[in-house]
């Protein structure tokens, strides 16, 4: 498997460490001790996912024929991947809730890549979309790990399942795609704008698959993931940076909006998961100016910018805005999806060269 740039996967959950971090050192042992173990969990799948990339994966055939190949399998609260299968391309739903909105996930994904941008699964060439769910006791992730995708069913407590926010599961299936891709590097800036792609066509596939327009979108990333006794909405705000919840288990949500507000930190590689809020934001003006479906005009410029050979593995901020006001004007011309990416990057603060 090669990518441009080289083939690089990386390990990436949908929770930050620094949620987690704060979460663990809460009193309640009921709430410390499953973010304890997910972080201890996440470290060790990291680490393999290195051990994996050094010695290399196992080749997987794709078929590139225009219809997804699904397969969703049970690890019954172990860790082994990847568990028990339980359901296959075209087997009718079970009794699993969690299952059937895994295989649901996996479908909207690849209908929007294949019907928005013609693109045939997350590598461009019918990879099989694999899944496992009950991952682990108490487990306080979901995490793409250069080759599946994997779900635990949260704590109960301040994380539900994650199968539950179907832009969670988008979310994750996406960094395969820029792994295909763009591959950018897993740290500061190009990690942010790692994440932040994730987050914008996550949004997009959750409203794809709801029919919204982009007025109509809430723009949260993970709601219906926190338990009720949580203070907040969702994970993350496209719409509000910074918004989306404030509790005193998890703390505020730390994300800037703009430049001016850019976390400095060596946490987080660098704070990928924060300073994504910035490139976030950008997305989220650029397609309510438009208007509209956003998966079709602001989505297309950000895909086309993902996909198109120039976008550098450690491509900055900058770099990145400079791309899709070239990438508007190349399939838009000179018109209002122009005028509406250009504007929504000098309203965060990012300069276009």
């Amino acid at each position: 498997m090669t990518t441009h740039g080289g083939f690089e996967p990386v390990f990436c959950t949908i929770v930050p460490p620094h949620v987690l971090d704060k979460l663990s050192q809460a009193e309640d042992p009921a709430l410390a001790g499953p973010a304890r173990r997910t972080l201890q969990r996440d470290a060790y799948e990291r680490t393999q996912r290195r051990l994996t990339t050094v010695i290399g994966a196992s080749a997987v055939a794709s078929v590139a024929d225009g219809k997804p190949q699904r397969t969703v399998h049970d690890a019954r609260h172990g860790t082994d991947l990847p568990g028990h299968k339980v359901r296959g391309e075209g087997d009718k739903p079970g009794k699993d809730a969690t299952v059937n909105r895994a295989y649901a996930g996996l479908g909207a994904t690849f209908e929007l890549l294949l019907t928005a941008y013609q693109r045939d699964s997350i590598d461009g060439n019918g990879l099989p979309l694999d899944a496992t769910v009950h991952y682990d006791r108490d487990y306080n992730n979901a995490f793409w790990n250069g080759e599946q995708m994997v779900f635990g069913d949260g704590d109960g407590e301040i994380f539900l399942d994650f199968t539950i926010p179907i832009d969670v599961i988008g979310h994750e299936l996406v960094h395969g795609v820029t792994q295909y891709t763009a591959n950018l590097t897993y740290f500061g800036q190009p990690g942010a704008l790692n994440e932040s792609v994730s987050d914008v066509f996550g949004a997009l596939i959750k409203q794809y698959t709801l029919g919204q327009t982009a007025t109509e979108a809430d723009w949260l990333i993970g709601a219906g993931l926190l338990a009720p006794r949580v203070t907040g909405v969702a994970l993350r705000s496209m719409k509000e940076p910074g918004t989306a919840y404030d509790d005193d288990v998890l703390g505020k949500d730390p994300q800037p909006a703009t430049m001016d507000d850019f976390v400095r930190t060596g946490r987080d590689n660098g704070g990928v998961h924060i300073n994504s809020g910035i490139p976030n934001h950008a997305f989220y003006l650029a397609a309510t100016a438009l208007g509209g479906h956003a998966w079709e005009r602001a989505g297309q410029v950000w895909y086309d910018v993902l996909t198109g050979g120039e976008l550098k593995e450690k491509a900055m901020f900058t770099d990145f805005a400079t791309l899709t006001v070239k990438a508007a004007r190349e399939r838009f011309g000179d018109g209002e999806e122009l005028d509406a990416v250009s504007k929504a990057w000098e309203q965060v603060g990012v300069r276009t060269l």
